[in-house]
């Protein structure tokens, strides 16, 4: 069983979530305040961590921070509805996916599962790829640039994998929506965008060339380099 964590101060959320996720197989813990949160998702024990912003003690966005200096665990985090802000902010920072509230379970059940999925399945690769000055390697999930390691979030390591292997290709949004997070572009969805803009201030944080170029009206490319590896 995948056991999971969840850190909200809604109570009977956690509670109803708990006997929900139960069903699908799931093991849900549950901390109701930012420190307490932060101490559980920082032990390694964890498969996913389902974060809401607003915290006692210490607030989502703060705790997110704090756990991206000390682990890779995907986030999942909860916004509220219509708060654009609080979901880039949340993005750029590292969480992995949001869902804003109120939501069905449903929907948070498939989220989960596309991440997991996607992480199961990058674990399972053996390939060691390279294109250019970026080198990725699948099996531990490791990227470098010049030589130097890249601190990648789980979205933006699969979308740099995927870049990889699609050097000099432009993938559309919706491919890279799909690939990356699992899951269709809604209509006014930016998530890919804002994993996209963090990918390519870290790969161009060594006053390298440009990696990722933008093609108007189709998506992203990383620029055509040879690649190599186990394809």
């Amino acid at each position: 069983m995948n056991r999971l964590l969840i850190v909200d101060d809604d109570t009977e959320l956690c509670v109803l979530l708990t006997e929900r996720l139960g069903k699908d197989g799931f093991v849900l813990d549950a901390a109701h305040d930012g420190r307490r949160g932060l101490e559980l998702a920082s032990s390694g024990e964890y498969s996913l961590v389902i974060l809401d912003v607003m915290l006692p003690n210490m607030g989502g966005m703060e705790l997110l921070k704090e756990l991206r200096m000390r682990s890779s665990v995907p986030v999942l985090m909860l916004t509220a509805r219509g708060d654009d802000i609080d979901r880039i902010i949340g993005l750029e920072v590292g969480a992995d996916d949001y869902l804003p509230k109120p939501f069905n379970p449903r929907e948070l059940i498939a989220r989960i599962r596309a991440i997991l999925r996607r992480v199961e399945e990058r674990h399972a690769e053996t390939a060691r790829l390279t294109s250019g000055d970026i080198t990725v390697d699948v099996a531990v999930r490791e990227a470098w640039v010049s030589n130097s390691p890249l601190h990648l979030t789980t979205v933006e390591f699969d979308l740099l994998e995927i870049m990889v292997r699609n050097a000099g290709r432009a993938l559309t949004r919706e491919y890279l929506t799909g690939a990356a997070l699992g899951r269709k572009l809604g209509p006014f969805d930016r998530t890919i965008d804002v994993h996209i803009s963090n990918l390519r201030k870290k790969l161009d944080a060594h006053h390298g060339p440009e990696h990722i170029k933008t093609v108007r009206g189709s998506g992203y490319l990383l620029a055509s380099r040879r690649v190599k590896g186990n394809l």
